[in-house]
């Protein structure tokens, strides 16, 4: 599985990968486990994608807004395996949090769009367990936030 050409493929361009702006680090290894913290919803032109989907936001354009948070979780990693995503073995888990209003339930819907895109990336290695939690409010006003396990080989 070559994921760099996957990238091509999917017309996928990673973003400059963001740092962290509270006392954290965007990502750590422990042992051959990478921890990805969570990546907040940003458009390709570098604008926070904001508001409760279900009142703001459609199911579609929270969808959406996932996969932006996927796709900065690899560039997360690409940065921090110093560009050599083939080091990558396995997504291991992905949680999700969805920034909903009350009576909104498709948060496992809007959480695929992250799902989706580590599967077209990764491949079969790119199946993972999954959180979708939904929550009143996130950073910055976000409608999205996905944090990332993967094991390296």
């Amino acid at each position: 599985m070559n994921i760099e050409k996957n990238l091509k493929k999917l017309n996928i361009i990673l973003p400059e990968p963001t740092p962290p702006v509270g006392s954290y680090v965007a990502v750590k290894k422990v042992g051959n486990l990478l921890y990805v913290s969570g990546q907040i919803s940003i458009d390709e032109s570098g604008k926070l994608i904001k508001g409760k989907v279900g009142k703001d936001l459609d199911t579609n354009s929270g969808y959406k807004a996932a996969e932006r948070c996927a796709i900065s979780i690899i560039a997360q990693i690409k940065k921090f395996c110093n560009d050599d995503l083939s080091i990558v073995k396995q997504c291991i888990k992905l949680t999700g949090y969805v920034n909903s209003s009350d009576n909104y339930i498709e948060q496992p819907k809007v959480i695929n769009g992250a799902s989706d895109i580590i599967y077209k990336v990764f491949g079969d290695s790119g199946m993972h367990t999954r959180a979708a939690v939904s929550t009143n409010s996130l950073p910055l006003g976000v409608s999205v936030e996905v944090d990332a396990i993967f094991e390296l080989n």
